[in-house]
């Protein structure tokens, strides 16, 4: 499928914002002490966003979203600086919460929460993942711990969550609990004093305002009609944003390793050692060949998986696959930059440190490879099952 003309021309008003206008910006020094970038960083390169016209990009004035293939093209173009999505409003977990809102809220719910994501007015933050000492849901989600039960026309949540990435400064919170009757989710706004954010940890990755925090949820009280659907509902709703946002991380994280291979090619063929530049070198030239080929398997990967979704597929499968597929590739792709630019590939001087990083990180949330694999075989186990009457 060839990209349309729409997407192409968003693509590239894209692009030639995060080159000229965001990138310079990524050695501001306007960060908290987990070295993400401070609100007041990120709503200024917002306010650059929508002066450009490229503010929520994947996501069209009557508030209809580009197909799939369409936004892997323009999320691909965000990518291309660590900050681009947050300049544009594509990032994690912003983009997968507008898109669960889009296609399952209720109009009040689009109007109260989703409108000011949208608008890049607001954070958010997706309450799932819970602490693994106390036996709660991370890879597997059916673990839940947190709980919910109806008083009256409210609903009470208690329970503990980490990894929450941007909590701390979110004004929107999608809360995952269990009822009786299974999964719920609940929009929230946020800060509400029910839910406590007790530490944030300090993690390889600094690319997500607010950070992942661990966050203790105490009798947090609900309105009935701020639960997403019907109580029981929560995992199909969770799968509705699962593969549509493991495939958006993909297309970032695509762009910003394409952003790396480009420094790493310029500074090969800008230094010398030992008499010619790196690039003649077959050890470091055959690293940026390598690249190029993985970065292509990419991209025809997140195509082909952007194909199964927009042809009405859940891609459960489909997107395990690419997942694995992509965060590995990229990690050799920013391994070998790092590697090709030696001393200085380990520095800030470049964004090619931080991508390493940002990387190494994209190949454990939205589902480790190892669990993405293991699913991938109990499917091969049913399919064969399936097939020779088992």
């Amino acid at each position: 499928m060839s990209i349309s003309d729409r997407a192409r021309a968003i693509g590239e008003r894209v692009e030639a914002f995060v080159r000229d206008i965001v990138a310079p910006y990524e050695g501001d020094p306007r960060r908290d002490h987990h070295d993400c970038p401070s609100d007041e960083l990120i709503d200024e390169l917002k306010e650059q966003a929508r002066a450009a016209g490229v503010l929520t990009p994947h996501i069209l004035v009557d508030g209809s979203h580009l197909t799939q293939v369409e936004t892997a093209f323009v999320l691909q173009k965000t990518g291309l600086s660590p900050l681009g999505p947050l300049a544009c409003n594509t990032g994690a977990p912003d983009e997968g919460n507008m898109y669960l809102l889009g296609h399952v809220g209720s109009p009040d719910i689009k109007e109260r929460f989703l409108k000011p994501l949208i608008e890049g007015r607001a954070r958010s933050a997706f309450f799932m993942t819970e602490p693994a000492e106390e036996g709660g849901a991370g890879s597997d989600p059916s673990m839940m711990q947190t709980t919910c039960h109806l008083h009256g026309n409210h609903w009470v949540i208690n329970g503990r969550k980490c990894f929450i990435t941007g909590a701390e400064g979110a004004k929107v919170g999608i809360v995952m609990a269990k009822a009786e009757e299974g999964a719920c989710m609940f929009l929230v706004d946020l800060p509400d004093p029910a839910i406590r954010i007790e530490h944030v940890p300090n993690t390889i990755d600094s690319s997500m305002p607010g950070g992942h925090a661990t966050v203790l949820i105490d009798n947090l009280r609900v309105p009935a009609d701020q639960m997403l659907g019907q109580a029981g509902e929560g995992f199909r709703y969770a799968q509705i944003r699962l593969s549509p946002a493991r495939l958006s991380h993909c297309m970032r994280w695509h762009g910003a390793c394409e952003r790396a291979n480009e420094i790493a090619t310029d500074y090969a063929n800008r230094r010398h050692a030992f008499g010619k530049p790196l690039i003649d070198h077959e050890g470091v030239g055959f690293m940026l060949a390598e690249n190029l080929i993985d970065l292509k398997q990419s991209e025809l990967m997140i195509r082909w998986c952007a194909e199964v979704l927009d042809a009405g597929d859940l891609g459960t499968a489909e997107s395990s696959m690419t997942k694995v597929a992509v965060s590995e590739a990229l990690m050799r792709i920013a391994d070998r930059c790092v590697q090709v630019m030696g001393g200085l590939g380990v520095t800030d001087k470049t964004i090619v440190e931080q991508v390493f990083r940002e990387i190494r990180a994209f190949r454990i949330y939205d589902g480790p490879t190892e669990v993405h694999k293991w699913s991938l075989a109990k499917k091969i186990k049913r399919d064969w099952k399936a097939a020779n009457g088992h």
